[in-house]
């Protein structure tokens, strides 16, 4: 019997040509794939045959390329209807696996969106996601702030009503958006339906940036007040008249013939890209929202432009007109796949006179402006990383840095959390909370808690595939000698070492900038007042102080929710509001007598009995 040998996996030129076997000359998506299936690069083609077999010449591929092509264990492929809609699906697989070679669009949250209800006497709210209940929507917004101000707005020229339906159907008397001057008062019969849906038409006017014929109603409206000697009426008509005057000047960057459109502008600096995006909808400016893409030094100004404008497109819808600096690599394919995904006619160009250039000129300014400024912020990092490299031994300058924190209310909704921070900043992808499940942990231990953070921490990452790369280069504990002791004993247990850890204690007058450090095996010690590498630690520490206490927060809101209540056998949602907005409290519910639970609409005396006895049955 012999043995042979078992034979080598293809890598690289190799690996493409063994797919090139079963790859069709049809149109679709190629996936690039290295050791345990790991995506390296995602691209779309015409022609995918032709296409994939271009990677195996190898001396007509630029670096980056051949660096990804030795890397290749295995190469799959889908099939599409046409190269529009190869682009669509590409930008979907990109934003899904977030391959490393490709150009990446790091932040692609959902942007908000106003939303008036449907039905008698329609509410303003915020919205993100999809828009599926009744209503209608405007944006979107570049951000919340900018969509508050415009909520605001909207309540203070025309007193529309923000309250969810459960509060506006069990009010008894107006709410303080009332006395303000914030609302009219439909919940109480202050205003009649006839006469707010009107001010709800002339918002809708506001909305379509129609605000120089509202501006004309108004002031004729506060003339015939001033003439019926109506004076207060007329003072109120005033003010919002000086309101839309000012939101006119603020909306200053109105242009003719610019009704939904996008203005984008890339600026490039040292291999690093910024995208400034203004939103322009039904002729208003809806503010503007920054993105930093991911790419490889080399790649070009159109083709940033390219990816970043399919993956933006992924999940936002574009507008009818996309105004641009650079001209997309593959503008009219871009245009015929968002004609697909939105069903009607996109154009993208590039303006090059009249007031939409000046527009983009403008946005390029900004995009330039703050790609500086956060070169400068990655500047002044990368200095305070070499700092840190130098004052605490490592080899090298921390490309991760992890700050753990404990949060609690007198020991109750204990959390503990870390945060991430590398040279490019802050990485909130990798943030993590932990709710404190040790049953043995005496409330308020901080000490006990810190080593159950570090045991689940660290051995989740054990468990992990790949979890090498995830282990931090500097750990920074926000506390004293304790914590340190703490967490060395819960990583001694778990067998890790070689983590170079540091606590951070602000000392017994707790004044910042008198920090004390502790390290293993050394004397504690201060930093000078002025280092700029202890303001640095101090911003790495109030960061993770900020996401535990936040998350604590959330997790005390969600108790306070939670109420005796929701123990009571028949009491459900419902009832629970009823009684809460009847009596304020679960207090003012427990010390409430039968007589007094069953005048609450829904509870019967049977039920009052039972909710009586269940806080008196002591």
């Amino acid at each position: 019997m012999t043995e042979t040998a078992p034979t080598p996996i293809a890598t690289g030129a190799d690996a493409i040509r063994t797919a090139l076997k079963d790859m069709p000359h049809l149109p679709g998506v190629y996936r690039m794939l290295g050791e345990g299936d790991r995506v390296l690069y995602i691209g779309k083609a015409k022609d995918l045959h032709k296409r994939v077999s271009s990677y195996a010449q190898l001396r007509d591929l630029s670096t980056r390329i051949l660096r990804m092509v030795s890397h290749v264990v295995r190469v799959e492929h889908t099939v599409t209807q046409s190269e529009a809609e190869a682009l669509l699906v590409e930008a979907n697989f990109i934003r899904r696996y977030r391959p490393h070679y490709n150009i990446l669009l790091k932040d692609d949250k959902s942007f908000p969106y106003l939303r008036i209800s449907a039905g008698p006497y329609p509410r303003i709210e915020k919205h993100r996601g999809a828009q599926t209940a009744p209503g209608e929507y405007f944006g979107p917004f570049a951000s919340v702030g900018a969509l508050n101000e415009t909520m605001a707005m909207l309540q203070r020229l025309f007193l529309l009503r923000p309250c969810t339906d459960s509060y506006f159907k069990n009010r008894s008397r107006p709410c303080l958006q009332y006395q303000i001057k914030r609302c009219s008062a439909p919940c109480v019969g202050y205003i009649d339906e006839a006469a707010y849906g009107q001010q709800l038409s002339v918002a809708r006017d506001f909305l379509h940036g129609r605000h120089r014929a509202i501006q004309e109603a108004l002031a004729v409206e506060m003339q015939a007040a001033s003439d019926a000697m109506d004076y207060e009426r007329a003072a109120l008509l005033r003010d919002r008249i000086r309101a839309l005057t000012q939101v006119q000047q603020e909306q200053g960057l109105r242009v003719a013939g610019l009704d939904d459109a996008d203005v984008i502008a890339l600026a490039r600096r040292g291999g690093r890209s910024m995208v400034m995006v203004s939103f322009y909808r039904q002729g208003g400016h809806f503010g503007q929202q920054r993105f930093e893409p991911r790419h490889e030094a080399d790649a070009t100004d159109a083709e940033v432009m390219d990816a970043f404008l399919a993956q933006f497109y992924q999940s936002h819808t574009a507008p009818p007109e996309i105004l641009v600096n650079i001209v997309p690599q593959e503008a009219a394919l871009l245009a015929e796949a968002l004609h697909l995904h939105t069903r009607y006619a996109v154009m993208i160009r590039q303006p090059q006179r009249g007031d939409k250039l000046r527009l983009v000129t403008q946005l390029l300014e900004n995009a330039d402006a703050a790609l500086q400024q956060v070169e400068m912020e990655r500047a002044s990092v990368a200095r305070n990383l070499e700092a840190i490299q130098k004052r605490f031994g490592l080899s090298a300058p921390p490309a991760r840095i992890e700050v753990y924190d404990n949060s609690h209310s007198m020991g109750k909704q204990a959390v503990g959390a870390f945060i991430v921070a590398t040279p490019d900043g802050f990485d909130k992808r990798s943030y993590r909370t932990f709710s404190i499940k040790d049953t043995t942990t005496e409330p308020g231990d901080d000490y006990a808690m810190m080593r159950e953070v570090f045991r689940r921490r660290f051995k989740r990452v054990a468990e992990e595939q790949g979890a090498d790369a995830a282990l931090p280069d500097l750990i920074l504990i926000d506390g004293g000698l304790g914590q340190l002791h703490a967490v060395q004993e819960a990583l001694q247990q778990l067998g890790v070492t070689n983590l170079v850890l540091v606590a951070i204690a602000k000392g017994e007058d707790r004044n910042a900038g008198r920090e004390w450090f502790f390290l293993p095996g050394q004397a504690p010690f201060q930093l000078p007042v002025n280092d700029p590498m202890l303001h640095y630690l101090q911003r790495l520490r109030d960061e993770a102080h900020r996401f535990a206490i936040g998350r604590h927060r959330n997790k005390r809101s969600q108790a306070l929710t939670t109420s005796a209540l929701d123990d009571i056998l028949g009491i459900g949602a419902g009832r629970k509001r009823a009684l809460l907005l009847h009596f304020g409290s679960r207090a003012g519910v427990e010390g409430a007598t039968i007589a007094d639970l069953q005048t609450v609409k829904g509870i019967s005396r049977a039920m009052a009995r039972t909710i009586y006895d269940y806080f008196h049955r002591s």
